[in-house]
């Protein structure tokens, strides 16, 4: 059951992933015994698919951030979405609705980089044509916590 317990353990962990079972259970006032049932019951039910750490992709020198549409070619949408999300410089691929068929999320170093990348989405036998957009400012960019 997805409570406001679970709720609260689940925005915690996305504010601090590495947070101790005590700790936690001291921030809800709750005993650990409990916030280490929760946990474990929102992992086996893939509430909780994994944790991880968020970067400063700018300071990794990631100054570069694309949106790329993707035009798949008829019938071969989810071939193509597959494959593009294999690429590493991918954060997300979005099935949408609209003109394109999909939009990317990508980082590069560099203008290079994202050439060479665009250049390779369009030799892909799946893919029709791509848009592709410059950020050229991030207001947000937070894909830790949506509760």
């Amino acid at each position: 059951m997805f409570d406001e317990l679970n709720e609260r353990i689940i925005r915690e962990l996305s504010k601090d992933s590495r947070i101790s079972f005590r700790e936690l259970a001291k921030k809800l006032g709750v005993s650990t015994s409990t916030v280490i049932q929760r946990v474990r019951s929102l992992e086996r039910k893939g509430v909780i698919q994994g944790y991880s750490v968020s970067f400063d992709y700018e300071r990794l020198g990631y100054e570069l951030t694309a949106v790329i549409e993707v035009f798949a070619r008829k019938g071969k949408l989810v071939e193509a979405e597959e494959e593009i999300s294999q690429l590493p410089q991918v954060l997300a691929v979005y099935d949408v609705t609209g003109e394109c068929d999909a939009v990317v999320i990508a980082k590069f170093k560099s203008r290079e980089q994202l050439n060479k990348f665009v250049k390779h989405l369009l030799s892909l036998k799946n893919v029709e044509r791509t848009n592709t957009h410059f950020v050229l400012n991030v207001v947000k960019e937070d894909f830790s916590h949506i509760i």
